[in-house]
């Protein structure tokens, strides 16, 4: 076994590949050696999805090495190891990128066995075996947005599959099992269907004999507890830790709670959190905001409200005096919005955003009107005209219908083209000879 020497490379005379010869990895993911790790990233999720066991069974070795070829390459350490001095390098390499023993490394990727890339588990002869990891489940959970402000441990009730405790995953006797004559052990079925003349088709599916497994049992050796499946069904109630300052759509991960099954290590149950509405407050980022009325008095004397916080604290917000509050402006409350996650004890802010409500029309006398004038700042002196000829005009109301800015008279005349009587639109027409 090599060892590094103090500049952090292999001792001179160590027999490994040439940078120029090795490009295995590279020509794996498809990418050239000058490829960035964005690139790199880029290559190895467009051939995950194609060659992922999960769509395609018949891959796993081939998806084993795209993710070793994507493990190298996005190391640094690794990434110089291997161009400098290629796949020997690495084998000779711990998972570190310092010396250690191949067998560590390649064992811990590839579940043990020969590996890809023809290497024989990269020279190993003692394999470590590492199980393959279940699949992951997703649940939503409904939380309040007092929830992710206070923070709350909810209760998860869900059903899964646990290995039997009375055959302990045997599915039976010990012993017991033989070999699946119909798949010749091999789990898998494969037929051939004529399609046309000279063409045959290839067709493959799991073994319904042995239900993939290569193997078979007697009924009368199958375990009575879980029918020789090797799991049951079993319902847990799990706690879920909703933190403060969590986000919707934000995920829990419950390590290896997913379902179990014989030599697999047990996926994750992942929780989404699904925010629900709120009446008064909504989230932007850590702060918080609402929509407050008041009337115009308010507006420009000063105000007070009470304001019923998420933890159930009562706020009296008030305005400064002379501090007049324009309609849909802004206000802020320091440090009054949400807790910012893993940091609680720092927060957002309120935004309140002022609806400032005027009163009705003639809501008061007009020597009324002329007295508060009084206390307001002076308008603008009037107008006179220039000319006699000038006309005084009133505002109106605008009808809500209103629509299309067309005067009455247009209208009148559009009623009356529409208007078979007045020999317009679709009427009667005359004949004339």
């Amino acid at each position: 076994m090599a060892f590094f020497n103090s500049f952090g490379g292999f001792p001179h005379g160590h027999h490994s590949r040439s940078r120029e010869t090795d490009n295995t990895l590279y020509d794996l993911l498809g990418v050239s050696k000058n490829a960035s790790e964005t690139e790199v990233k880029k290559a190895y999720r467009k051939l995950a999805k194609q060659y992922h066991p999960d769509k395609n069974p018949d891959d796993g070795e081939k998806f084993k090495e795209i993710s070793y070829a994507h493990e190298v390459l996005t190391d640094p350490r690794k990434k110089e190891i291997y161009d400098r001095y290629g796949m020997e390098g690495l084998k000779e390499s711990g998972p570190d990128g310092g010396p250690g023993d191949m067998d560590d490394i390649f064992s811990h990727i590839f579940g043990g066995g020969g590996g890809p890339f023809g290497f024989g588990g990269f020279g190993g002869a003692h394999h470590r075996h590492r199980r393959r990891k279940g699949e992951d489940k997703m649940h939503q959970l409904k939380v309040s947005l007092e929830d992710m402000y206070n923070g709350k441990t909810s209760k998860l009730q869900l059903s899964k599959n646990v290995i039997c405790k009375k055959c302990k995953g045997y599915g039976g006797k010990q012993g017991t099992k033989r070999h699946c004559s119909p798949c010749n052990g091999r789990g898998i079925r494969i037929t051939m269907r004529q399609i046309g003349p000279g063409m045959v088709q290839q067709q493959q599916s799991v073994c319904s004999e042995c239900r993939g497994e290569g193997e078979v049992m007697r009924e009368s050796d199958k375990c009575r507890e879980c029918d020789g499946r090797k799991t049951i069904k079993e319902t847990k109630i799990l706690d879920v830790h909703v933190e403060k300052g969590m986000r919707d759509g934000q995920k829990i991960y419950l390590r290896g709670e997913g379902d179990q099954q014989p030599d697999v290590e047990p996926g994750d149950i992942i929780i989404i959190l699904d925010q629900k509405e709120h009446d008064v407050f909504k989230r932007q980022g850590v702060d918080l905001h609402i929509k407050h009325k008041i009337s115009i008095t308010e507006a420009l004397c000063g105000f007070s409200f009470k304001l019923t916080h998420l933890d159930g604290r009562e706020l009296i917000v008030k305005s400064h005096a002379g501090s007049v509050v324009k309609p849909d402006s802004m206000k802020l409350v320091a440090d009054e919005g949400m807790p910012m996650y893993q940091s609680p004890y720092e927060k957002g802010n309120l935004i309140v955003k002022f609806i400032v409500e005027f009163p009705e029309n003639s809501f008061q006398t007009h020597e009324k009107l002329l007295e508060i004038e009084n206390f307001l700042p002076k308008r603008p002196p009037p107008q006179h005209p220039e000319s006699n000829d000038a006309e005084d005009i009133m505002l109106m109301d605008l009808d809500p219908n209103y629509r299309d800015g067309k005067s009455r008279s247009a209208a009148y005349q559009e009623d009356d083209d529409d208007d078979p009587r007045m020999g317009g639109g679709h009427g009667v027409q005359c004949q004339h000879q």
